[in-house]
């Protein structure tokens, strides 16, 4: 995956602070519900599981299989089995599963086209792909980019919602359903300011030194009187 390659410091700091609070999951697992009923013996594919809190998450309810690029990454998965592979190189079978999630993912993807070819191979005929992200231009509903203002030029480098479409049509998957889920991601801006780790975020790690302690001394002085939880939405992409 491109652009950030997580070895050990970055794999450690995204297992201690990007994983959801039990509200914030269910917020998540109950949209993924509406369209991915759950179902005995239905295999999911989680792709680029990273930590594994989703791969574990979602053996509630389904058959998970995980993939993840980073050796780091899967060192520190909560999920017991995970294969080492890429979007553009899945270990698996055609037809192999019944259904894809990708969790903040797409942006590290080298090669869209080639990933969504993959998908489509591995994917037994009219399932779904499922595509948790934040995507160019949709930076509004997200915390972070409202101190770290000079990331937003990071995310704009993102895959916009056009271009993912675009590459998954080419190869027969249309769009179902784009939803904005909220998300409490953490009690307290203070809260949120204390637990931020630069390299858990790729945007932080792509701006300058200055720009990101520019950014913690905007979100510092803000904690010191905005009340209430931080609450966020990422987009929900579903393609079939």
């Amino acid at each position: 995956m491109a652009r950030i390659a997580y070895g050990g410091q970055d794999a450690a700091a995204f297992a201690d602070t990007r994983h959801l609070a039990a509200a914030a999951l269910d917020s998540w697992l109950a949209a993924v519900g509406r369209h991915l009923p759950p179902a005995h013996g239905f295999r999911l594919l989680d792709l680029g599981s990273g930590t594994g809190a989703w791969a574990k998450a979602f053996t509630r309810d389904y058959s998970v299989v995980a993939v993840e690029p980073s050796e780091a990454m899967r060192a520190r998965s909560e999920h017991p089995h995970v294969l080492a592979g890429e979007a553009e190189h899945i270990p698996l079978p055609d037809g192999s599963v019944d259904g894809v999630w990708l969790s903040t993912v797409v942006h590290h993807v080298p090669d869209l086209a080639a990933a969504a070819r993959e998908i489509r191979r591995v994917l037994r005929p009219g399932g779904p792909v499922l595509i948790r992200s934040a995507f160019a231009g949709r930076h509004e509903a997200i915390t972070l980019f409202r101190y770290f203002t000079e990331a937003i030029r990071v995310l704009d480098s993102f895959p916009s919602l056009a271009v993912v479409q675009e590459a998954f049509g080419a190869v027969g998957f249309g769009t179902v359903a784009l939803e904005q889920i909220p998300q409490c991601t953490a009690v307290s801006l203070r809260d949120f300011a204390a637990r931020l780790r630069r390299s858990a975020h790729t945007p932080l790690q792509l701006i300058s030194d200055d720009e990101y302690a520019a950014g913690v001394a905007r979100l510092n002085a803000a904690a010191d009187h905005v009340e209430g939880p931080v609450v966020d939405a990422l987009d929900l992409l579903v393609l079939r």
